[in-house]
């Protein structure tokens, strides 16, 4: 179950409405993120263009809940004859998840292709979650 924060001014407007007003501005501190278990593992998946992973982007787990935050700055520069135009976009981003009982955060692995992040937990063994009966000596 992923937290999610109130917004009492949230709308639900289509992309092209959002640019066109602005409003992913504000919302871009929130990532887009994906969510699914595959394979044994819990996998968050979360679309981070225009970052350096090796600087920009950090990963920690602690008391349950994996967090997620990255900053971005993007500048852009046209110069053409008699004309100049530069733009920029910069912001911090994050994100927290709270796991699952029987995900081992201890094991999180996460790589960075194509602007994804993919943050991977195994499922921790049915084995050793399943509860076992306890032997009693006498004394």
């Amino acid at each position: 179950m992923a937290l999610k924060v109130f917004e009492p001014l949230e709308l639900d407007l289509p992309d092209r409405w959002r640019r066109w007003l602005d409003l992913d501005s504000e919302a871009g501190r929130w990532l887009r993120i994906e969510e699914l278990h595959e394979d044994g593992m819990m996998v968050v998946r979360a679309e981070m263009p225009g970052v350096d992973p090796d600087k920009d982007v950090e990963i920690s787990v602690s008391d349950g809940v994996l967090h997620i935050s990255a900053k971005r700055e993007e500048r852009t520069e046209h110069k053409e004859k008699g004309n100049y135009r530069s733009e920029f976009r910069y912001g911090m981003f994050s994100r927290d998840f709270v796991l699952p009982p029987g995900v081992d955060h201890h094991a999180v692995k996460a790589s960075y292709k194509d602007g994804i992040l993919e943050v991977r937990m195994p499922w921790a063994d049915e084995a050793a979650s399943k509860m076992t009966k306890v032997p009693i000596s006498r004394s």
